[in-house]
């Protein structure tokens, strides 16, 4: 008699494949860090006058409605709720940051 038993059922595949809500919020939290580079530079043309600090709200905007999309999202999912917020934010602004200056860069120098 054979000790092993084998599962052929589709349920424990599928939450296998599935990745936990951290993981998906810092690495959509880094591509919308670039993203937020591109909506900075294509705002950043040096006739119009942009500034850093006009960039700087632009990315601050951009983080905080993710917050609040994930925070319906994920609330439920992860044990700290303070969690969502922190997690990406470091990886979130230097993307941000990195991406502005090599668009800028590229657009406009």
């Amino acid at each position: 008699m054979s000790k092993f038993k084998i599962n052929l059922s589709t349920k424990n595949i599928e939450t296998e494949n599935k990745m936990k809500p951290l993981p998906v919020i810092y690495w959509t939290r880094v591509l919308l860090g670039v993203v937020a580079a591109l909506i900075c530079t294509l705002l950043s043309s040096p006739e119009i006058g942009f500034n850093i600090l006009n960039g700087i709200s632009i990315a601050l905007l951009v983080y905080i409605i993710t917050y609040y999309v994930y925070k319906n999202l994920f609330v439920t999912k992860v044990e700290k709720p303070s969690k969502i917020f922190t997690t990406g934010v470091g990886a979130y602004f230097l993307s941000w940051i990195v991406m502005w200056a090599l668009f800028y860069t590229i657009l406009y120098k």
